[in-house]
């Protein structure tokens, strides 16, 4: 269960570019307070980009407290060096998390794309389309791993609030008798 005060972190990891977004909950809903990238084009060896990640994460907790973690879950990829890196960046990002007593929730790209636009074969580009509907703001989509930080993020709060935590108790027991009873809040 999640307090309205308490903030999420969401993390796309990457060895090149780490995404990171910090959403804030209020009530029943959530806005974002920051969000952006990581570029770690400019370092040359991997090393460096893991120590980079780390501090900079730590950083980011530091300065806004959340209390969770959600980070987007490697995908499988033909490429077993990229898979290598790309879960060193993960665990990096994790073990910045843990070391400062931030929980961690970790969700597969398709479950996190299921969550925002249903599909979750969706593209970025839909994704960041519907967040910025959603959410009411604008998105830099230069690079959109910003965009599937924050899109971890929603997924998280979204699975932490679900229909009880958006009815204050009330118990539903399935999807279509929650939205037969709040017809007027679904579109």
């Amino acid at each position: 269960m999640i307090s309205e005060s308490q903030k999420i972190l969401g993390v796309d990891p990457g060895t090149n570019i780490t995404g990171y977004s910090i959403i804030q909950i209020e009530g029943r809903s959530c806005k974002m307070i920051t969000s952006g990238i990581f570029d770690l084009r400019k370092f040359d060896d991997h090393q460096t980009k893991l120590k980079e990640i780390y501090l900079q994460l730590q950083e980011i907790i530091e300065t806004y407290l959340p209390r969770h973690m959600a980070i987007e879950a490697p995908f499988y990829g033909k490429n077993v060096q990229s898979m290598l890196k790309l879960g060193r960046a993960q665990g990096v990002a994790m073990a910045a998390a843990m070391t400062m007593g931030v929980d961690i929730y970790e969700y597969a790209p398709k479950k996190i794309k299921q969550a925002i636009t249903g599909n979750g074969n969706a593209s970025k580009e839909q994704v960041s389309a519907m967040l910025k509907s959603r959410m009411q703001i604008v998105l830099d989509d230069k690079f959109l791993d910003a965009t599937d930080a924050l899109a971890a993020a929603v997924c998280h709060f979204q699975r932490i609030s679900g229909p009880k935590g958006l009815t204050a108790g009330k118990k539903y027991k399935d999807w279509k008798s929650f939205v037969k009873a709040n017809e007027k809040r679904v579109s």
